[in-house]
């Protein structure tokens, strides 16, 4: 069910679609952890715990990397740290079933109605691949992809969303930004764009307290952005 925390909707349309990839189309937390932690494990020996990695989710894989090491007090060659877990987590998508509820259908009835759609994920462009090949889907399906290999700044400022808005033509305040992180939410705020959470990191109440205007479980049962103008609390 669709949760609001408006009493009044903006009366601006909807024109635009932003999807943010991970815990959006698929459920990649448990996969990223798992890769990113047997990096650590093989290269510096070192468990780290998947709790330490949440603060990161959604700031993309320098900060989902970086971070813990920060704070572990490890130094680390971030880069071949991250190609190494990227190695590691191709091998899991490869045998994972991890596309989430309503990630195809979603972004192709928002197509079909006229919409444009962008990927804005903080993810690098590897991984980015590794889940639209799991999704079946290449990045020509959307108007415009952007990733974190694109950006100098990453959520939660708003420059990728900026920038996807700029690229398919529509003004922030006309695009839908679909996001599961705080990061992502205050990114897409911070772009004057209205949000929807899914709630496949963070429950509700979190993601509210973000900016979220709506949250929903996933895109199956989240309303299509023509939709929500009809809803109020």
């Amino acid at each position: 069910m669709l949760h609001s925390i408006h009493m009044t909707i903006a009366e601006k349309p909807l024109l635009g679609v932003l999807f943010d990839m991970d815990g959006v189309l698929v459920d990649s937390e448990d996969l990223t952890s798992a890769a990113v932690q047997r990096m650590y494990r093989e290269w510096y020996g070192v468990e780290i715990p998947q709790s330490a990695f949440k603060p990161y989710i959604g700031a993309g894989e320098d900060m989902f990397i970086g971070g813990p090491a920060r704070d572990y007090g490890l130094i680390i060659d971030l880069p071949a740290a991250k190609a190494r877990a990227y190695e590691f987590y191709d091998e899991l998508a490869l045998k994972t079933e991890f596309v989430l509820a309503g990630a195809l259908e979603y972004p192709r009835i928002c197509k079909e109605r006229g919409l444009k759609i962008a990927i804005a994920s903080a993810a690098d462009l590897v991984k980015v691949r590794i889940n639209l090949r799991s999704l079946g889907l290449d990045t020509a399906f959307f108007d415009v992809v952007l990733t974190g290999s694109d950006m100098t700044r990453k959520k939660p400022f708003p420059d990728i969303y900026l920038l996807a808005a700029e690229r398919i033509g529509v003004d922030p305040e006309n695009c839908l930004v679909i996001e599961d992180a705080v990061n992502g939410i205050k990114a897409g705020v911070s772009a004057g764009a209205r949000c929807l959470g899914i709630t496949s990191s963070f429950d509700e109440t979190v993601l509210f307290g973000a900016g979220a205007s709506w949250c929903a479980p996933d895109l199956a049962r989240a309303p299509l952005p023509w939709q929500l103008a009809g809803v109020s609390a």
